[in-house]
């Protein structure tokens, strides 16, 4: 199966505070937040949602294909991609720019506070769907909201199967647009929290999604993820890691693990079985392409939670 990835290419800077965020929140003086968070560590990582989905498919035996811009410091980058076994064929480097970068601060409890700087990403427009062999299936995930919209309409009109995930573009996003990438989605991806941020932008609630999508997908952090089809739900459980060093890229792995199945003909719940444990993998490493497994750990891994996997990866 020919799958593109679209998305942002990144460069993570990720701080650990030895604190709690919420202690130093003051709700009586929300008007005027000014605080200083002093970090114990900084690690420079490779990121971006794009390449953190493409390299656990490539991990899991899939060639996806990279659809993306990315700055003049993306060279090296490039490489390593290369290397790992994701196709970067369709990534265009914009002269006269940087990477984007995300800027990740994590407290001890697991929150985040980010700034995420464009860059490149500003022009992920100027890439076309309609310039690109067809393919299989696309996921659309955060990226420059103009491209995300484009991308989704694109899709819709060559008849391409994609998935809409809007992530941390929510925030971004009116809810003008967050509609236009669900009409027509083959499905609909969001955390919890994101789903809240779409229906009180769109006014859509599940079955609303669920009347232009075929399958809404919410994942709920260690609570696992539910799988909503029209008149159906099914819960799967998260994996539970053996440590935890890093959220970065937990959601991104995830959505290979997925389009893994979704590779393989799974049915859904199986697809977010896969995810629950690539999402783990990526749990316990810091940044969100650090990490690695064999085929044969991964099935081992996903047999002692979920029972005998039948597909082949």
């Amino acid at each position: 199966m020919k799958l593109i990835v679209t998305g942002s290419i990144a460069f993570d800077y990720l701080m650990s505070f030895p604190g709690k965020f919420t202690e130093h929140l003051l709700p009586e003086h929300f008007s005027r937040v000014s605080l200083s968070f002093l970090v114990d560590s900084m690690d420079k990582r490779r990121g971006g949602c794009a390449p953190n989905i493409a390299y656990t498919l490539a991990l899991l035996g899939e060639r996806p294909y990279l659809m993306a811009t990315a700055g003049q410091d993306f060279g090296d980058y490039r490489r390593w991609l290369d290397a790992a076994g994701v196709d970067t064929s369709l990534v265009k480097e914009i002269e006269g720019k940087f990477t984007a970068s995300f800027f990740c601060n994590t407290d001890e409890a697991n929150n985040q506070i980010a700034s995420f700087y464009t860059g490149a990403m500003a022009h992920a427009a100027e890439l076309s769907f309609r310039t690109v062999d067809r393919p299989d299936l696309v996921i659309i995930s955060p990226n420059d909201p103009a491209a995300m919209v484009q991308y989704s309409d694109e899709c819709r009109a060559l008849g391409i199967r994609y998935m809409f995930d809007p992530g941390q573009q929510c925030a971004r996003m009116s809810g003008d647009e967050l509609r236009e990438g669900i009409v027509g989605a083959a499905m609909v991806i969001c955390n919890d929290y994101e789903f809240e941020l779409i229906r009180q932008k769109t006014g859509m609630n599940e079955a609303d999604i669920l009347e232009k999508s075929e399958v809404l997908i919410v994942t709920k952090g260690e609570k696992g993820s539910s799988i909503l089809e029209r008149g159906k739900q099914t819960d799967v459980p998260a994996v539970e890691p053996t440590r935890i060093a890093d959220p970065t890229g937990v959601g991104d792995a995830y959505r290979g693990g997925f389009m893994k199945g979704l590779a393989k003909a799974a049915g859904y719940d199986v697809c977010a079985q896969l995810g629950s444990v690539a999402a783990t993998y990526a749990l316990e490493h810091l940044g969100g392409s650090s990490h690695a497994y064999s085929h044969a750990e991964f099935k081992e891994r996903y047999e002692g939670h979920f029972g005998t996997l039948s597909l082949a990866l």
